[in-house]
């Protein structure tokens, strides 16, 4: 199953993302109860969540009531996520929520030229941005969505100008544009903010790719959030769920390390086969200033990249991962076989892996654990029982091309 975003037509906020995940099936109560308690870390809030008609369209709102309003500095807000202590929220929505901050408070950085530090939030680092993000994210995980790929549709967002604590700014805000960089976006249609910082955040946080129109999809489920302004067109934000057909597309990370062990890197290669990487390589190579350092690349689906990402970064402590969508892969049929293997006086059953193209076949290698069992109990040499596994069982199928 695939999701598929779309805030073509009026953008997206925190709450418009919130209630399509609601719509979509996250479990409503659940989530008010989430967002009103870890908004109580950062101020008095309340949530009412209701069925409301955007021009025709049955939407779900969701309204953040703030009683009390403080600016917060970045790095006191990462101090209140580690103090949450809830038993629906897990580290990965800690994780996630400290990420979606993160790009809104680097955009910020960016913009005003200050450390992170530094950087305070104004209405973004408030409660009820904080409900939204973590509603949000609550709902995204109780949806599984972690397991399923997410493309988004370019968001809209908006025009005209607004008055904040900065004084007047264009729309879209600058730490808007600034989050959405490398991104397709639109202006328009209207003379409003449509997409805000924290909408874009969390639009670029669970985005695994970007499309400029609905891929072939068979749809199952359709939601719908509402925004909170009332506008000539339905002003929501609608999730799509479906499928779509199987491709062997793929995404490759890479990143470059000079500073870890040969023991991290042993580890590390083995974290992410566990985590679900397809393959890992770890190459030899020259970086600047002639340094000997090792490029780390990543071959893994494309609902698989946040945890990848998250390990990657985790394990290595690298400041940015490289990464390249829509890697195609090549695959041919594969199957495992049984078969007994007499190497010497031991005769024990093996698994082969067994590959074919149109019915001929390609290759049959025994499994390298079966093998090394093997190669133990017989005190024959790894090499030698490989080779002679091997051969027995073509032999086995010999006479004929196809694997029966």
């Amino acid at each position: 199953m695939v999701i598929i975003i779309e805030p073509q037509s009026s953008g997206i906020s925190g709450n418009m993302m919130v209630g399509a995940l609601i719509d979509l099936g996250a479990p409503l109560n659940e989530v008010k109860t989430v967002m009103e308690t870890v908004g109580s870390y950062f101020g008095e809030i309340n949530v009412e969540i209701s069925k409301i008609n955007k021009k025709g369209i049955q939407s779900t709102y969701v309204n953040v009531l703030e009683s009390d309003y403080d600016h917060i500095h970045y790095k006191d807000l990462n101090k209140k996520f580690d103090n949450i202590n809830y038993d629906l929220i897990t580290d990965d929505m800690k994780y996630m929520a400290k990420n979606v901050f993160k790009r809104i408070a680097l955009s910020e950085s960016k913009i005003h030229g200050k450390s992170l530090d530094e950087i305070h939030f104004h209405e973004v680092g408030s409660a009820d941005a904080v409900a939204d993000v973590l509603g949000s994210i609550y709902a995204y995980y109780q949806l599984e969505l972690d397991k399923k790929t997410i493309y988004s549709l370019p968001p809209a967002l908006g025009g005209g100008i607004k008055k904040t604590s900065h004084g007047i700014i264009p729309i879209p805000a600058p730490s808007t544009l600034e989050i959405l960089k490398d991104t397709f976006c639109q202006g328009g249609p209207v003379n409003y903010e449509l997409t805000t910082p924290t909408g874009a955040a969390l639009l670029m946080e669970f985005t695994d790719e970007f499309k400029q129109f609905y891929p072939q999809i068979k749809i199952k489920n359709i939601a719908y959030g509402a925004g909170t302004l009332d506008l000539e067109h339905p002003n929501i934000l609608r999730i799509t769920e479906g499928q779509i057909k199987n491709n062997n597309s793929l995404r490759l990370l890479e990143t470059n390390i000079d500073h870890l062990s040969g023991e991290v890197l042993g580890y590390l290669f083995e974290k992410l086969l566990s985590d679900g990487a397809l393959d890992v390589n770890i190459i030899p190579i020259i970086m600047k200033k002639n340094r000997p350092a090792y490029l780390l690349r990543v071959l893994c689906k494309s609902n698989n990249v946040n945890l990848i990402t998250k390990s990657i970064f985790q394990e290595t402590g690298t400041l940015g991962i490289r990464s390249i969508p829509q890697v195609h892969r090549d695959v041919i049929n594969r199957e495992f076989r049984k078969f007994k293997v007499n190497i010497g006086e031991i005769c024990e059953e093996s698994t082969f892996k067994v590959a074919t193209l149109k019915g001929d076949l390609i290759s049959a290698r025994i499994e390298f654990e079966d093998a090394k069992s093997l190669s133990s109990k017989s005190k024959r040499p790894l090499k030698d029982v490989i080779d002679s596994a091997n051969c027995q069982f073509m032999n086995s199928i010999k006479g004929s091309n196809v694997v029966k």
